[in-house]
């Protein structure tokens, strides 16, 4: 009897291992998609400044023009 609770036991703390094992995998996967994304945001927000610099240089050259 004993030595089916041990062996139960074994189990349990090898499937532990094993799920530990696909969790740091799909952490480290997450961690690279989150690193990307703000990589990307970054960008975005940087074109966006861009293209808000130069719609307003626009609209001041307009409203130059209008004078």
């Amino acid at each position: 009897m004993a030595n089916n609770d041990l062996e139960a036991l074994e189990e349990k703390v090898d499937e532990l291992i094993a799920l530990s094992e696909v969790l740091v995998e799909e952490n480290q996967m997450l961690k690279t998609k989150q690193q990307s994304w703000t990589t990307e945001r970054a960008k975005l927000v940087e074109k966006n400044e861009l293209v808000k610099n130069r719609v307003e240089s626009m609209i001041a050259r307009l409203k130059a023009l209008d004078k």
